[in-house]
């Protein structure tokens, strides 16, 4: 009976542990969402979802901001926490912030920027045959999104009515290093509007290290 008690103890731990991990990755790709949401998305109980919040709460993997409602009290809109990208991919970060700072105390800021400019060159050589030109916009963002999510950016395009495009990317496996170094995010915005073409208008509309919850470019072609 012990042991039956144990692997019963043993069985709801592993469901809990499945449970806040579904909740951690929701969350990572839809962004900020209230425990009904989630309760929907993972067909368990909101009152369930809610205990696995608070628990991740006290982990500091969750906070959340409140969200008036036209009726009733205001509502608890969760999302993760800078600590939480500990979970997911991060490029070595370690390795990586400390050889930038390693060039830059060896070479200065020049130096840094030479060996970035390098770095970016090659990544734009391997996106254009992923995504070469004789593809349409659309093909082209899907073979990106499809190439950095490989890397551990976890992207994705979605069309908007208009004819314009998002290119959303909810993960930044180099995020440490591009808060060591920002001249790293600035050149992938220029990485990027080299693959898609002097034709392709590219903005970042929403930027992980500058606040949100992923990099949002918004990309149109111009007339």
């Amino acid at each position: 009976m012990k042991k039956e008690s144990q692997g019963r103890e043993q069985g709801k731990e592993i469901h809990a542990e499945r449970t806040s991990r579904a909740i951690v990755k929701l969350l990572k790709q839809e962004g900020r969402m209230d425990a009904l949401q989630l309760a929907k998305q993972l067909g368990v109980s909101r009152m369930a979802v809610r205990q696995h919040l608070y628990q991740l709460e006290d982990q500091k993997l969750v906070s959340f901001d409140e969200e008036a409602r036209s009726m009733g009290r205001p509502a608890k809109m969760w999302k993760l926490t800078s600590e939480a990208n500990r979970l997911f991919p991060d490029g070595h970060a370690e390795l990586t912030v400390h050889l930038i700072e390693s060039v830059r105390e060896a070479f200065g800021e020049e130096g840094l920027e030479k060996l970035l400019d390098i770095r970016n060159r090659k990544m734009v050589i391997e996106y254009q045959l992923r995504a070469p030109m004789s593809l349409t916009l659309e093909e082209k963002l899907k073979a990106l999104a499809q190439k950095r999510t490989s890397e551990g950016y976890m992207a994705e395009v979605i069309e908007n009515p208009d004819r314009t495009f998002y290119f959303i990317e909810k993960h930044c496996p180099i995020c440490e290093a591009a808060s060591s170094c920002s001249g790293i995010c600035s050149k992938e915005l220029s990485v990027l509007q080299q693959v898609l073409g002097i034709d392709v208008e590219v903005i970042r509309s929403e930027h992980l290290l500058a606040g949100g919850n992923r990099c949002v470019y918004t990309i149109k072609t111009i007339n």
